[in-house]
């Protein structure tokens, strides 16, 4: 897997201490998979949501509202399956929650799928793109545009916060080592619907 290996990963993963946000009235959980897959080179999937529904047209990771009861690594394996067809995954660990503008706290999940290949679901997801995991590491990723964070990662995927937010903390946490919060990052008025 290049520089960007699945034992270096799991071994960031696991020496980070994981922030889960406070149970607060009123919002509602969600969860998201950092799906990582073998190709040529390791890489990661995004999807673009359908242009009809919540967040239509968005950068998202696969992911979605946690079922009553359902713990978040069962919700976003589900919603992966569902918007994805990836199944048969291994969880390697959680990032911290994302409390969202929108009332949603989002768990971020990173898991690992081999080399099957992504299917997009087109009641739910537009499209789904590869990103390789070193694409994340290379210069100007993430750019700042005022408080506003963007990851730059393709000549037209610019993806902001939510989701902006919890790439860059896979980056910097699973890839680089570091341990980066990204609690409160500021999110563009278009994500809260």
């Amino acid at each position: 897997m290049s520089e960007v290996s699945e034992e270096r990963i799991r071994a960031n993963l696991a020496a980070f201490e994981r922030r889960p946000a406070p149970d607060a009235a009123g919002l509602r959980r969600a969860a998201v998979t950092v799906c990582v897959l073998r190709g040529r080179e390791p890489y990661l999937i995004v999807i673009r949501r359908a242009p009809r529904g919540r967040n239509a047209g968005q950068w998202a990771l696969p992911g979605g509202v946690l079922d009553p009861g359902e713990q978040a690594a069962d919700g976003a394996l589900r919603e992966l399956a569902e918007e994805t067809s990836l199944t048969g995954v291994e969880v390697a660990g959680l990032l911290d929650d994302f409390v969202t503008d929108s009332g949603f706290v989002i768990t971020p999940v990173v898991a690992f799928g081999g080399t099957q290949r992504a299917v997009a679901d087109p009641r739910e997801v537009a499209a789904v793109h590869e990103i390789p995991l070193e694409r994340l590491l290379a210069p100007g990723v993430p750019r700042w545009r005022g408080r506003l964070l963007q990851m730059p990662l393709g000549p037209s995927i610019v993806i902001h916060a939510p989701t902006g937010a919890i790439l860059w903390q896979f980056a910097e946490v699973c890839l680089r080592g570091r341990p980066q919060r990204v609690y409160g990052l500021a999110q563009p008025s278009w994500t809260r619907t």
